[in-house]
């Protein structure tokens, strides 16, 4: 474990604490319901030779996670085509294509979801996703995991005005499930998306399940776990039942 996350999860059982009553937990899809950057990342290593991108050298998984990993897919077009803005969409919408058809065979909850799923279910929380996906992408995701029940809203990055890491999305979710951001929560695992909810004003749950924690830290996440089963979530949501009053033998821990 590095230093940084040594010292973040110091105060990470209690960390939770202050939201009590909770009312309701908010996640990304990407890389925080599913462990899809491999997939984006192999999508992007086929394709971009083939339109001369960096010499015709395929990227390196620093250069995917430094400039696409969460980005929304206008920021990603301007990357590669500055120039040219309906060009790089067009790529887009190919890459994301190939992903959809890799991520019905391919596709992987991260592991505890399932357990949190249940947690959040046995306390009656309102939930929802918040992405900068593409719906299709998005619909598709939820489908494979069978979550397209679980949450209640569905939010689109490029359908609100500005997507992450402007906290438009994640206000608009509150807005939608009509809940307040003194009693919620959020899973996600870029720096845009962490910066998106900490904007919104909430905690802010970081997975390095694609991302570095030294990268991951920078966008000030409450803490950051390695998945779902990790003993520092379990930990503070425990501290989130005692203060709300729920015996911890109901806890999930």
């Amino acid at each position: 474990m590095t230093a940084s996350s040594g010292e973040n999860s110091v105060d990470s059982k209690s960390s939770l604490s202050g939201l009590a009553p909770l009312e309701a937990v908010l996640f990304d899809i990407d890389g925080t319901l599913c462990d899809s950057d491999p997939i984006h990342f192999y999508a992007f290593r086929e394709m971009l030779p083939e339109i001369g991108f960096n010499g015709g050298v395929p990227i390196t998984e620093e250069y995917y996670i430094e400039n696409f990993a969460g980005k929304h897919n206008d920021d990603v077009a301007r990357i590669l085509f500055p120039d040219d803005f309906e060009r790089g969409l067009k790529f887009t919408e190919d890459k994301e294509a190939m992903f959809r058809r890799l991520a019905t065979e391919q596709l992987k909850p991260v592991n505890g979801i399932y357990k949190v799923k249940k947690w959040v279910e046995d306390r009656g929380l309102k939930r929802a996703a918040v992405t900068n996906a593409p719906r299709p992408n998005a619909e598709l995701m939820l489908s494979i995991l069978g979550l397209t029940d679980f949450f209640q809203a569905l939010i689109i990055g490029n359908e609100c005005e500005h997507a992450k890491p402007h906290p438009e999305p994640y206000l608009k979710a509150l807005e939608i499930l009509n809940v307040s951001k003194d009693h919620t929560f959020v899973f996600e695992d870029s720096v845009s998306g962490i910066k998106a909810g900490v904007a919104a004003g909430m905690p802010v749950i970081g997975l390095t399940t694609g991302n570095p924690e030294h990268i991951l830290i920078e966008a000030k996440p409450t803490f950051l776990i390695k998945d779902y089963n990790d003993s520092k979530l379990w930990a503070a949501l425990e501290e989130l039942d005692k203060k709300s009053g729920i015996s911890s033998a109901t806890s999930g821990a």
